[in-house]
């Protein structure tokens, strides 16, 4: 059984809070990059090229690509031959972010009560998912997550006779709805299956996923596919100015479900996709 302090956790987590909050993934700027000469209005056009030199400006001068720094999802995937010492998981956790939004100069956005508000000056807590994996080892995906996209997110319990059709009308219609609110383009997380709340984790955890690879299993690839070109048809374009490129990315996480059932979920994010893992 290997030994982990839990204090490195805390270290990872301060450093992922800083770095993901300045700096994009190569699959998100490389997306971003094809949208843009792909991209037929030049009104849009412009805004991808503004977009591209945000992405530019934060990276060499260590500043967020974005005001609004997000709430820290915290997905923990933990081996089951890994034991953790020297104190509360959790702790551990919420100190890293408090440790990163701090000595990051980072927004702090967390309210003590979803109705009475109170902010809670550190952007604690987070919102931590853990899952138990095969091996000995704890990786760390940090996730800051923007309110402007979270808020455009939708969930349906869809009837088994909604059929593939209805499921599909169903995510772009969100996306529809959505309009210019989450600052497109987006990347859009759909979970389909599971329980109420397994397809809203399903479809937060879409988002993590690589944009330059596909679904699995061919017939959600197309899926994907199919989706994504839907979606950009809409002609909300970038900020909701209009153009060809509404979305950057769509992927699709499933799971079994009941018989009486068809749960599917939406989770929208803004072109500021934000997240990186560390293993330790």
């Amino acid at each position: 059984m290997r030994e982990l302090d839990v204090k490195e956790i805390t270290e990872a987590i301060a450093g992922l809070s800083k770095e993901t909050n300045v700096s994009l993934s190569e699959d998100v700027k490389s997306r971003i990059c094809m949208m843009r000469m792909k991209e037929t209005d030049e009104g849009a056009k412009s805004i991808l090229e503004t977009i591209e030199k945000n992405i530019k400006i934060a990276g060499e001068e260590d500043i967020p690509l974005c005001q609004d720094t997000g709430l820290a999802c915290v997905f923990l995937d933990i081996g089951q031959d890994v034991h953790l010492v020297g104190g509360s998981l959790k702790d551990a956790v919420n100190e890293g972010v408090r440790r990163g939004y701090t000595e990051g100069y980072l927004r702090k956005s967390v309210v003590t009560d979803p109705i009475r508000r109170g902010n809670t000056g550190d952007n604690t807590p987070a919102r931590i998912i853990y899952d138990i994996v095969p091996g000995d080892k704890v990786t760390i995906t940090f996730a800051p997550k923007g309110f402007g996209s979270e808020n455009m997110s939708r969930i349906a319990m869809l009837p088994p006779a909604a059929g593939e059709e209805g499921v599909k009308d169903f995510i772009v219609d969100a996306v529809r709805q959505a309009g210019g609110n989450p600052c497109p383009p987006v990347v859009v997380g759909v979970g389909i299956g599971s329980t109420f709340d397994g397809a809203a984790l399903m479809a937060k955890k879409a988002l993590l996923l690589p944009l330059d690879e596909h679904h699995e299993d061919p017939y959600y690839a197309a899926m994907e596919d199919e989706l994504l070109e839907r979606i950009n048809k809409l002609g909300v374009g970038p900020q909701g100015f209009g153009g060809d490129t509404t979305a950057i990315g769509l992927r699709i996480n499933t799971a079994p479900t009941h018989i009486a059932g068809m749960p599917v979920a939406v989770n929208i994010n803004c072109h500021v996709a934000r997240h990186k893992s560390v293993t330790l």
